[in-house]
């Protein structure tokens, strides 16, 4: 009796534990419930390390345990429940490297706690198989799509179909987690939750994924997809200073406010509604999951003007309508020596990168292997179907003994076919990671090779015009050159005749102020050229005329031909652009170099 109200109490304390961790984090400060509820349910799936298993993965948990031959209204006890998640965890300590081990005992311990805690209370010591696949679906880590075409399998007809009673079912179930979490009120189940969600009355696969991660999604299931996106977004920087905090970087989701400019707000000042200066709560914010610069938000926005990136993307693929039939595997045969060849194929060619390469990444592999199994699958049937229609009578338990043989030898091909594609997954990690580039491999890879060698090629032509480009520039000061030197003969003609010095021009001084914006627009126009090598050979009359009383006309002339320096620099960088990402930059440097340098002659 001792014993039994020691493990009454140790039980008692490891159900209360979780959840007064949860309280210690001070989620309730959180002013908004949706990001209140994502928060609370984000910190049970990470202290249950329910983050770490993939949604596939559970799906294999789930056949592994023979649940999915249940009944969704099955009961299981706790017990089978522990055995469950046994199983889970420790298959996932295998798929974990030595120095990620996570603690089984106390993973199990928390989540089977929780599990009770959401969906037994009042202490019947049973849970439905569809309510523990739809919470272990919904808190493990994966796609959101992936869970949610999972989700729609469970709930869906032969034909494809979406059941309204299933589904009310799985918001039934799916809608006691935010009430585990203390927040019931505001995302507690209604009968008009159904109807709320599809209005329509036939629902597939892809208008089930429409509605569901829509933007903004169902009220009664908003905190899902958030509880996705503050997983994504956990480790993003923002090196921006909160308008609030005065902090200098931002980790997570990033608010900027539409009214007031250049005001952004770090998530934790956002989410506890703080707020300074002319900035309100009610004032419009939009939420950023990620840092661009702002090159790249200009290379986008040119892009975008362009036509070369959607403006709107969908938010998943789209998936047949059809529902997809699992190909029957009854009677799989697979010679022994087969499975061992190709284990030993594998192993030995995973030290040459060729053939690993094919073994591990042709995508139409497993296809092929299947229908060969079917294919195989159907022949022993067929021989079968023969075999005892010639056999007499008295044979028949012979046959009997020889299909339950080969049942288990059936059985044995599958242990062994599973460890053949866990050996296949580990082999592709590791190709994966001894596949980085190196430059050995370059230059053995002729795709390569010939890339390189168009981009030699394209930055050679790109030079030979630039030089021409420069030359045709030089040109066109000497020619401007000259014309100067005609203005200034025809000025010292009529001071001759009028008794005055050529050099008493007002003006005069104000020529030395001159050379700097021309010769810094040329500076910027390319950044392979020196000013002295671009203006080899002009003189200094050039830069004086546009200190000196120029008569209207020539003066115009000039400006034009300014311009169409500036234009011709800035087409070359354009073409630069088109070659270098990087050079978007450099690009709107020489626009606006061009542009001030322009202005300048204007002004003077």
């Amino acid at each position: 009796m001792i014993e039994e109200g020691s493990k009454r109490g140790k039980a008692m304390v490891e159900k209360r534990q979780l959840f007064m961790e949860m309280r210690a984090q001070n989620f309730d400060v959180i002013r908004l419930s949706t990001y209140r509820t994502a928060c609370k349910l984000r910190f049970v799936q990470k202290r249950c390390n329910l983050h770490l298993v993939d949604v596939w993965n559970m799906i294999e948990a789930f056949r592994d345990n023979g649940l999915n031959t249940l009944d969704h209204n099955a009961e299981i006890n706790v017990s089978r429940l522990e055995t469950i998640l046994s199983s889970i965890y420790y298959q996932l300590n295998k798929r974990l490297p030595t120095t990620h081990q996570i603690n089984v005992e106390q993973s199990i311990g928390l989540l089977l706690n929780f599990m009770v805690a959401t969906y037994d209370s009042e202490s019947h010591g049973k849970l439905t198989v569809f309510s523990m696949k739809a919470m272990l679906s919904t808190m493990c880590g994966g796609k959101i799509v992936d869970k949610l075409r999972y989700i729609f399998s469970q709930i869906s007809d032969s034909s494809g179909v979406m059941m309204f009673a299933k589904f009310d079912q799985f918001l039934r179930e799916v809608l006691k987690l935010p009430t585990a979490v203390f927040e019931g009120p505001s995302f507690g189940y209604t009968e008009h939750s159904v109807r709320t969600c599809f209005p329509q009355q036939k629902i597939m696969l892809n208008t089930f994924l429409d509605v569901l991660m829509a933007d903004p999604p169902p009220q009664c299931l908003v905190w899902l997809p958030l509880m996705h996106r503050l997983a994504n977004v956990e480790n993003v920087f923002h090196p921006v200073e909160c308008s609030y905090c005065r902090s200098e970087s931002m980790m997570g989701f990033r608010y900027r406010c539409q009214q007031c400019h250049g005001y952004q707000l770090c998530q934790s000042c956002f989410w506890r509604g703080h707020a300074n200066g002319p900035h309100s709560n009610q004032h419009q914010m939009k939420e950023h999951s990620s840092w661009k610069s702002p090159a790249k938000k200009l290379s986008h926005a040119i892009s975008k003007s362009l036509g070369c990136v959607p403006i709107g993307e969908p938010p998943h693929p789209v998936f047949p309508e059809q529902a997809e039939r699992p190909q029957e595997l009854t009677h799989t045969v697979q010679p022994k020596p087969v499975a061992n060849n190709m284990n030993d194929t594998m192993l030995m060619s995973s030290g040459t990168p060729t053939p690993t390469k094919s073994v591990l990444e042709s995508p139409s592999r497993l296809d092929e292997e299947h229908r060969l199994i079917a294919r195989y699958a159907a022949r022993l049937a067929a021989e079968a179907g023969n075999s005892t229609q010639q056999c007499p009578p008295s044979d028949l338990g012979f046959n009997f003994d020889a299909n339950k043989q080969q049942r288990q030898l059936i059985a044995e091909l599958e242990n062994k076919n599973r460890e053949i594609l866990q050996e296949i997954q580990r082999l592709r990690l590791e190709h994966e990671q001894a596949s980085q580039p190196t430059p050995e491999k370059a230059q053995q890879n002729p795709t390569l090779l010939t890339e390189l060698r168009l981009l030699r090629h394209r930055k050679d032509e790109l030079e030979r015009r630039m030089s021409a480009l420069q030359e045709s520039r030089r040109e066109l000061m000497v020619q401007l050159e000259g014309l100067m030197r005609l203005l200034k003969d025809e000025e010292q003609k009529q001071a001759s005749q009028s008794g005055g010095s050529p050099h008493s021009s007002p003006s005069h001084g104000a020529g030395c102020s001159m050379p700097m914006p021309i010769r810094s627009t040329s500076a910027g126009s390319t950044p392979t050229h020196t000013p002295q090598d671009c203006l080899a050979g002009v003189g200094g009359d050039v830069l004086e005329a546009f200190a000196q009383g120029v008569p209207r006309n020539l003066r115009n002339d000039l400006l034009v031909a300014a311009d169409s320096i500036t234009n011709t620099m800035s087409s070359l960088v354009k073409e630069l652009h088109s070659v270098d990402d990087g050079g978007l930059e450099e690009e709107t440097n020489m626009r606006n170099g061009g542009d001030r340098g322009t202005a300048r002659l204007q002004k003077h």
